[in-house]
């Protein structure tokens, strides 16, 4: 996918920017898409650092668009159905200090899908700019960790061998551990 979109933004310099920073829209509002794919693209194509701060200026503002399309579409109508689950109730009715720290901490986990954070954070009540400030943040360390880790893949040097090693090793034992648990629960 990464060298579609590398070759997309080498067919197109004038408008690269511009179109990296939809790609990264499209990614926020969709959910569930990766953005490392994008992020690696932007690295190859404008360098680091630059690479770096145009995939972050693109996620923050998608996240931002995502929510409030996920908020316009989706809050009234889930919020009287979670009525019924007070736990979830709870959860979206955090605001202030307690939502902006609650969606930091979710931001900086790395294997949290951020449509999802976006998602639950659009049902509720917290501020837009409360979850805009909270995502903006939480996304720096996250995303310079995706870029760290992106550009030793891509020099495939003694870093990146381990990094994808360790990606590795985790996906056997996640596997290991879901086909464990679906032959226990088939028994």
């Amino acid at each position: 996918m990464d060298i579609s979109i590398l070759e997309v933004l080498r067919d197109n310099p004038e408008f690269a920017v511009l179109i990296s920073l939809f790609l990264n829209i499209v990614i926020a509002v969709a959910g569930i898409l990766p953005s490392y794919f994008l992020t690696a693209a932007n690295i190859v194509y404008f360098g680091f650092w630059d690479g770096t701060i145009i995939s972050f200026i693109g996620e923050s503002i998608g996240v931002l668009i995502a929510f409030m399309l996920y908020r316009h579409g989706f809050q009234s109508a889930l919020q009287k159905k979670l009525d019924r689950y007070e736990q979830a109730k709870k959860l979206i009715e955090i605001r202030g200090s307690r939502a902006f720290t609650a969606i930091f901490s979710l931001r900086l986990m790395p294997f949290i899908p951020s449509g999802v954070v976006t998602f639950f954070a659009a049902i509720g009540v917290v501020s837009v700019w409360t979850f805009f400030l909270a995502s903006t943040i939480g996304k720096i360390p996250a995303l310079l960790l995706e870029a760290i880790s992106v550009y030793h893949i891509i020099e495939w040097n003694g870093i990146g061998k381990m990094i994808l090693a360790c990606m590795s090793i985790a996906l056997l034992v996640l596997l290991w551990n879901t086909t464990r648990k679906k032959n226990k629960s088939q028994l």
